[in-house]
C-alpha cells in the first residue's frame, strides 16, 4: 500500500451504516412478498436500478413500490419511511477518519444512491453532526443517481478514473459489496472489503494508511 495516492470510498456500510433486515421487515409490512427477490445486498430489480441511475424520479419510484405491494393506496410518507428504514447513520469517528484521509490522499466518494436516500442521509448528518453534505470530506463525490450510472458497471469506475486522471496502481477502492470490488479489480484498482468485523478504521490501520 506504499504506492497508494488515491482512495475511493463507498458510502453505505463503509461510512454511513445501513441494515437490510430493517428494510426487508418494512417492505414486508407494506405487503411486498419475497423482498429478497427484488432488493438485496447482492442485487436488485430494475425498479431500484433505474432509481439509482436517476432514470426515474421519486414519484415514479413510489408508484413502482405500490405496484410491488399491489396496493395503490399506500401514501408517499409510508413508502418513504419503509425505504429509509434501511438507513442507520454515521458512527462517531467516521467523519474524523475521512478528514484524516483527505489530508494525506486524494479521496473520492463513489456511492450507489437515489433521491430519497440522499435527502435523508444529508439531513441526518446535518442534524447529528452539523454537516451540510459530504463535499467537505472529499475532493469530489460521485452519486449514481446524479451521474446516471451505478456500480458494479465499469462505466462509473471509468468515469471517476478518467475525470480525476487516476492511476489504477495508485488507487484503493473500499466497498462492502464483493461484486463492486470485482469490477474495480478488473480495472487494475487495489480493493478492500469493508465488513462488520473489519470496519473502515480497522481496514485502514491494517493497510497502514492512517
Amino acid at each position: 500500500m506504499e504506492k497508494i495516492k488515491n482512495i475511493v470510498l463507498d458510502y453505505g456500510n463503509v461510512i454511513f451504516m445501513i441494515d437490510f433486515v430493517n428494510l426487508k421487515d418494512a417492505f414486508t409490512q407494506l405487503g411486498i412478498g419475497n423482498v429478497d427477490a427484488v432488493f438485496a445486498h447482492h442485487g436488485q430489480s430494475a425498479l431500484f436500478d433505474n432509481f439509482d441511475k436517476g432514470k426515474i424520479d421519486s414519484a415514479q419510484f413510489r408508484d413502482g413500490i405500490r405496484e410491488l405491494a399491489q396496493n395503490s393506496a399506500l401514501a408517499d410518507d409510508e413508502i418513504d419511511a419503509a425505504w429509509n428504514s434501511l438507513l442507520i447513520g454515521v458512527p462517531k469517528g467516521n467523519h474524523e477518519i475521512l478528514l484524516q484521509l483527505k489530508d494525506r490522499y486524494r479521496t473520492f466518494l463513489l456511492s450507489n444512491n437515489n433521491a430519497i436516500h440522499y435527502a435523508y442521509c444529508m439531513n441526518d448528518i446535518q442534524q447529528k453532526y452539523g454537516v451540510a453534505d459530504n463535499e467537505v470530506f472529499f475532493e469530489k463525490t460521485y452519486y449514481s443517481h446524479l451521474v446516471g450510472m451505478r456500480k458494479p458497471d465499469a462505466e462509473i469506475f471509468e468515469l471517476v478514473m478518467t475525470e480525476q486522471q487516476l492511476d489504477p496502481a495508485e488507487t484503493l477502492f473500499i466497498d462492502d459489496s464483493p461484486q463492486h470490488l470485482a469490477t474495480a479489480n478488473q480495472l487494475g484498482w487495489h480493493t478492500a472489503l469493508c465488513t462488520k468485523e473489519k470496519p473502515l478504521q480497522i481496514l485502514l490501520e491494517e493497510f497502514k494508511l492512517l
